[in-house]
């Protein structure tokens, strides 16, 4: 049974998404299971699709790539581009040599939408743009006085409202009148006017108006463990780390699962590859595990055609400013390789070029601007910036509402391009999980030495790019330990006995096959086969006796194997190569 993809040119509600993911898990028992990791603050599930060829072994034996979208409210096209994948890793198993490898080798855990009820109000008949959550914090009064933001007009859009003032910062451009440009330094005596957030005012007096207090001011993504900081040095950050269901739930299910190696985050927008760390600069990073991210990120830029930064580096909000507490804790605490993606870029649709990200939104010419409303008419029908049209507020009396829709057009794309904006990623994505670590069978093999007494034998290996611990991070921090070998006998009244070894061996680091060193470097690899661990074990036990045997590395996965102890022949050996 096969499903027809969903329309990723719309963003789905919660209960749609709810049987659109249901449908797929129907549709494709042997690759796709379906599970809630928890309730939102609003009590609704967050789904989590785990995706690998059962038939070719458990998901939590395998190694393993995490994705998710849509942690902030109104960025829905993070949920588009996890649910865009999900649909072609299940259409591409079968029929795709690469895809069917990867499924059969790994396992792929999805979250398409990590905030259900900030999402919700976003897509409401009459949106409210929040951070995150729906919960009030960190004041528990959902009225204070103030502009609340929000749809006044009921067109089911939030844009902004203009008002004649002789003190406005703003002014109409000379040429293109419909757009609004900031006053020259010292300019005086022109038509200038203030510009407020579309929205409703609460108490107000007549002459003053303030942002009302976001009463839903979580930010879910500096919630997390990492260098998490209190209200007062972060907005948004909550009470504690981990505090908010949503959070906890994937910080729970990521702990629950030391299989994952690599994740991404979708949010949006700027269209660029973001990565670690957050907290300090590339020159405090470990140097393997920076080129390493260089290598990939790289790759990203090469398949995706998005820029890859580095957030400290390049992505501040402000030069002074850390952002702590975020999904970087994936790299930072667990030594999980880690990305955001923020796709979707306005400016480039426009042929704007050559800027800062940030710094872009504090000051750039007005030529770009004018280039932006030119995309707006000409591959937007007008919509993404509206024409301004007067309107009877119910407090501020006359105005016009116009200007950006931020949720439909510099958010998220239009809805003609949020398909082609996410099928950029798969084949990255792919890439990073098939370069995971993975350990395979070399070699089982059982030597008779005499008198019922044998020699056991297990050779495993790393056939990953990366090497089974995957960061240096994540060694420093002790979070992963070596391939860990177990021999299990028949329990008693066997007559076996374990004479020589341990039952639990533990064994080194796996590296994988990345080279270390170029061909033409000066001292050739000490190791050529680090890649390659082997237990050993004396037994005495009758022929005909069966053991078993394990290896076990926590990011690569685990395998399983058995050798049954045959006589007279006074060597026997088994050899079983596990797919490639």
């Amino acid at each position: 049974m096969s499903m027809t993809p969903p329309d990723f040119e719309a963003f789905p509600r919660y209960a749609e998404l709810t049987a659109l993911l249901h449908g797929y898990a129907a549709a494709y028992p042997e690759l796709v299971q379906l599970a809630s990791i928890g309730k939102s603050h609003e009590g609704r599930d967050i789904w989590v699709l785990t995706v690998t060829a059962l038939a070719t072994g458990q998901p939590q034996d395998k190694p393993a790539f995490w994705a998710d979208g849509n942690i902030h409210s109104i960025e829905l096209t993070g949920c588009t581009a996890v649910l865009y994948y999900l649909h072609h890793l299940v259409s591409g198993y079968g029929a795709d040599a690469t895809l069917t490898h990867l499924l059969e080798t790994r396992t792929i855990y999805l979250c398409p939408r990590l905030s259900p009820d900030g999402a919700e109000l976003a897509l409401a008949d009459q949106p409210r743009h929040v951070r995150s959550s729906a919960r009030l914090y960190p004041s528990t009064d959902p009225a204070p006085a103030g502009l609340a933001i929000g749809d006044v007009d009921g067109d089911g859009r939030v844009l902004s409202m203009r008002m004649p003032d002789p003190n406005g910062t703003w002014k109409k451009h000379a040429a293109q009148p419909r757009l609004m440009v900031p006053r020259e330094i010292g300019e005086f005596g022109g038509e200038y006017y203030r510009i407020l957030p579309e929205g409703t005012v609460h108490d107000y007096d007549g002459y003053t108006v303030q942002l009302k207090p976001q009463p839903q001011a979580l930010d879910l993504n500096r919630n997390f463990p990492s260098y998490w900081r209190p209200e007062h040095e972060q907005k948004g950050a909550g009470p504690y780390p981990a505090s908010e269901p949503e959070v906890k739930a994937m910080v729970d299910f990521v702990l629950a699962h030391p299989n994952i190696g690599a994740a991404i985050s979708y949010h949006t927008f700027s269209g660029v590859i973001l990565r670690p760390m957050g907290m300090m600069s590339d020159a405090d990073m470990i140097a393997e595990d920076l080129w390493c991210y260089q290598r990939f990120s790289e790759l990203g830029t090469e398949l995706s055609g998005y820029p890859s930064l580095s957030i400290w580096h390049d992505f501040k909000y402000h030069p002074k400013e850390l952002v702590g507490g975020t999904q970087d804790w994936l790299y930072e605490q667990l030594g999980a390789l880690y990305w955001v993606v923020e796709l979707w870029s306005p400016n480039r649709q426009a042929g704007i070029s050559g800027y800062k990200w940030i710094d872009w939104f504090r000051a750039h010419p007005v030529e770009d601007d004018l280039k932006l409303l030119r995309w707006s008419d000409e591959h937007c029908a007008g919509q993404a910036y509206v024409d301004w049209q007067p309107f009877q507020h119910p407090q501020l009396g006359a105005v016009e509402i116009g200007g950006w829709d931020q949720l439909n057009y510099w958010r998220n794309p239009p809805p003609g391009l949020r398909q082609a904006e996410v099928e950029r990623f798969p084949a990255w994505m792919d890439k990073i999980a098939l370069s995971l670590p993975r350990l395979e069978l070399v070699s089982a093999a059982a030597q008779y030495i005499g008198a019922d007494t044998w020699q056991i034998r297990l050779v495993v290996c790393n056939s990953g790019w990366l090497p089974a611990y995957v960061t240096k991070q994540a060694l420093a921090h002790h979070v992963v330990e070596g391939v860990v070998f177990h021999i299990d006998l028949p329990a008693a009244p066997s007559q076996a006995a374990l004479c020589g070894g341990t039952a639990r061996i533990q064994g080194p680091q796996l590296m994988g096959h990345a080279p270390k060193k170029s061909l033409l470097a000066l001292s050739p690899d000490a190791t050529p086969t680090a890649d390659r661990a082997l237990a050993e074990w004396i037994v005495q036990a009758p022929a005909g006796t069966r053991i078993g045997l394990r290896a076990a590395a926590p990011r690569a996965g685990a395998l399983h194997t058995s050798l049954t102890l045959a006589a007279p022949e006074p060597h026997l050996t088994l050899s079983r190569k596990l797919p490639t």
